[in-house]
Formats: structure tokens, sequence, C-alpha cells
């Protein structure tokens, strides 16, 4: 099948398909965003039923730029699983090993059936799908996890040759270069995707990167907070204790120790898998490298010269993920205690007083505890898109003047220099508040067509009630002003 020439190109990324949710009846809004109610399978076949009436009867090239799974929220368990469990596993979901992310994947399917036959229908009528692999589906490096989504579209052989899955960037008919984004966000990079595997004592693992290990240990035993809108979870002290006794006193009034003990875990985590090497074949590096650009449209030495783009990743810098964690601000509190009571132990020893008034050095502490807290900002929310020398050197390397992400699931449509910039937006079920009453309904996608007498060109636009239409500039302000809240 040949990828390297599209009429009519869609991209969508950042479904975050996951499993269904049960309904709590003690405490409804519990991770309430993930429940049945909200999923959008119906709206996506509609979807692929609109953009074939837009194509005219054409072939279609769909790109799923990303995100389209996301295994790190999956918290299913096998009933008899034929590996063993870990404690943390069984309290914050499967590890990314090849094994456990397929069982993630069936779940995954099982749950979203209108979505499997949906793409297969659509398949099956003569267009094509290319998964762009993301930050929160990167265990789609796993070959059985590929195998496991074909085998459930229950394509033909013929069929099966119009889909593509690709390591994190695809060259789309020489005129548009698509990836996710994130292996420019910090926090959320994969370090290698040509080596993404680690070796650990009898099993092989995915290196995963610190926005997956926090949202795995941190935000999934935190149910209350919605991970697909940074507002939710990354506020100031004061938000944080006006939503606890709001919502989550009765429900998880030990909502502190789940905080401690996933951040612990998540910064544990990343140290050990900073520290870890990949695995890597020197002997087949060049095919790897060949592999790639040949499903990406692409050269070679593109794959090698995009590759030195890649952001630091954020594990590089201990104290910035304490930070950005809230540990520093416990590590200073349990020192000040330590401190005052070192001191008035001391005192205890010639002078008989009560340790009640080690409590007046503390409140004492509290301002200056306060003003560190706010002079610290999350930086998590801070990055958004590639800057314009990222833009400018991909544009370079690749040869096109067009650039499509996502990840950052802000909708823009912009010139950055010489290059044309989109970003596809988001599906996912944001919510603006913890009651899912204020969301932020997007369903956008970039579409690129036929131009008469000229080369293809790009529209952001957003799908509702079975039609297309265009964002304006204020509509994308606002949703991403929105989406950007603290």
């Amino acid at each position: 099948m040949d990828f390297s020439r599209a009429t009519h190109t869609a991209i969508l990324s950042d479904l975050h398909l996951c499993e269904a949710e049960p309904v709590n009846p003690k405490y409804p809004l519990w991770k309430k965003f993930k429940t049945r109610m909200f999923f959008f399978d119906g709206v996506f076949a509609d979807f692929l039923s609109h953009l074939e009436d837009k194509a005219g009867g054409a072939p279609i090239e769909l790109i799923l730029n990303g995100d389209i799974f996301d295994f790190d929220s999956v918290m299913a368990l096998p009933e008899e699983p034929v590996f063993r469990l870990s404690w943390l596993e069984k309290k914050r979901g499967l590890f990314p090993r090849s094994e456990r992310s397929s069982f993630k994947i069936k779940v995954i399917l099982k749950d979203h059936p209108l979505f499997v036959e949906a793409l297969r229908n659509f398949i099956a009528r003569g267009h094509r799908v290319v998964f762009v692999i993301g930050n929160h589906d990167l265990e789609l490096h796993f070959p059985a996890v590929q195998q496991e989504i074909l085998r459930h579209l229950s394509l033909t052989p013929e069929a099966q040759d119009r889909v593509r899955f690709i390591d994190w960037f695809y060259i789309s008919n020489q005129d548009t270069l698509i990836e996710h984004g994130n292996q420019y966000d910090p926090y959320c990079v994969c370090e290698d995707p040509l080596n993404p595997f680690t070796k650990g004592y009898n099993h092989v693992s995915l290196k995963l990167p610190f926005g997956n290990l926090a949202c795995r240990y941190i935000m999934n035993g935190m149910g209350f907070f919605n991970p697909h809108v940074d507002s939710n979870y990354i506020m100031g002290l004061r938000e944080y204790v006006t939503i606890f006794l709001r919502y989550m006193a009765r429900a998880q009034p030990l909502l502190i120790f789940s905080w401690f003990g996933g951040s612990v875990a998540t910064l544990g985590h990343s140290f050990k898998d900073r520290l870890v090497a990949p695995i890597r074949n020197p002997l087949k590096i060049e095919d790897r490298v060949e592999d790639i650009a040949r499903r990406a449209n692409a050269e070679p030495r593109m794959v090698r010269e995009l590759r030195e783009l890649f952001a630091a990743p954020a594990s590089s810098n201990p104290w910035l993920l304490m930070r950005e964690l809230w540990l520093d601000r416990a590590l200073l509190i349990f020192a000040a205690f330590v401190v005052i009571f070192q001191l008035f132990s001391s005192i205890r020893a010639v002078y008989s007083i009560s340790f009640f008034w080690m409590f007046i050095p503390l409140f004492l502490f509290l301002p200056f505890f306060l003003f560190y807290s706010r002079s610290v900002t999350s930086l998590v929310s801070g990055y958004k898109e590639p800057d314009e020398k990222i833009l400018a050197m991909a544009s370079a390397i690749t040869r096109v003047s067009r650039i499509v992400f996502g990840h950052t699931h802000h909708a823009r449509h912009e010139m950055i220099g010489a290059v044309e910039h989109l970003n596809s937006g988001c599906w996912s079920p944001a919510f603006l508040d913890i009651e899912c009453t204020k969301p932020i309904d997007q369903k956008t996608y970039v579409w690129i067509s036929p131009a008469e007498g000229g080369p293809r060109q790009a529209e952001l636009l957003q799908f509702s009630e079975g039609t297309s239409r265009a964002l304006n500039v204020t509509e994308r302000e606002g949703r991403r002003a929105a989406l950007s809240k603290s």
C-alpha cells in the first residue's frame, strides 16, 4: 500500500479512550468524567461518515495523532492473571509490559465497540488509518498491542495494509509534518523512541515520562481531579483546600496520604527509569532507522536529525520534579518541625515547659511557608507549543511548510515565521469543574484538501451536530484561556 501520496487528510488527536468507570453509588463524582455517559463513540462514527461526504467519495487518509488510547488511566485488572501483580499495580494500574499492555488495550476496545466498528467500516470502504504514538499511548510500541488492535478490527489482509503504526512523526503527501508534539515537552518526552524498551529482571518494559508516571501514581488515586484540564489539578494552596472541603472531605479524608504516596512513587520511578539504559542493538540500529523512515514517508537522515530536536527530560532535574509534586513544600514543613522539636527538646532538658509552646514558632513560620508556596509556579502547564526555532528546524529537515501537532489540547492555526502551524485540539472528556457541568467540548480536527490550481490547503474545523465549521480567532483564544485557566 502506497502511503506517500494523499489527496484528503484528516488529523485528530487526544481522544484519550479508556475503560468505562463504573458509577460510584456513594460518591457519584468519583471519576465521573470517565463514566460511559461521556463516551463519544457514536459522534466519532458520525464524524467518519461526515468526512466521506466532504471528500466526495475520494479516499481519505485519517491520522490519529497520538493519545488516542489512555493506557495510563486504565485501572482494570485481570480476574485470573497469568502474571504476578505487585501491590502498586493493584492500587494504581498495570506496569507498561507487553502482556499487561495487551490486556489494557483489550479492556479499552471492549468498552468502545462503536469506535471499533466505525473504524473497521471506514477502513473497509477503502480509506487508510495512521496511528501516531503519543505519550499516553506509548504502549503502542509493543508489537503485541498493535496486533491486538488489528485483531479487534477484524480486517481482511488487504484492508490491514491500509493501517499503519508510526513511532513519533509522519509526513503526509510530502507537504505536512505530523507529530503528537510530546517530544518537545520535557515532562512528557519519550527519551528514545528508536529504542523505547528497557530490560528488567526477567521482563522487558517501557521507559515512561514523568507526566505518565504522575497520571498513574497520583491522578489514579485522586479521582475527583480531571487529568484532561490543567486547572483541575494545578492550583494554589487555597484552591486545594477549598476543593477538598467541598468535595473530598467525606469521600477521601486521607487524600493527603494518597497524594504523598503517589508523589514519592512518581519521583522514585522517574529517577529509576532515568538511570536505566534502553535496550540497544548496534547491529540493527540502521535497520530500525530505515524502518521508521519508511513508515513515516521520510528519509533516514530525517529520523536522525529530528531526534536531535527533542527536549531534555525533566527527570534530569530532581529538585524541579520535587517542586512540581509539592514534595519540596512537604520537605520544608518536615524540616521546620524537626528543627523546632529538637530546639524545644533541648530547652526542656533545662526548663520544665509544655510542648504546646512549639506551636508559637510553627505559626510564625507559616507566613514564610505561604510566601514560598505562592512564589512557586508549575512549569507543567507552562509548556504550550514548540517555539519558532523548533518549527523552523523541523520544517527545514523534512522540507515541508506545514506542521501539525496535538498534545496540548489547544486548537491552533497560525503562521509562525515561514511555517504554517496547526494543533488539532482534543476530543477528551475535559471539564472545568468536578461535577462535569462545564464541558470544553472541542471535537476539533485538521482537514487538508486540494485547492484549485495550487497545493493542498489546511483548515482547523470543529465537528458538531453532524457538520463542520471553522473556529474563528476569538473562539480559539477563548478555548485556550479556558484550558489554561488556573
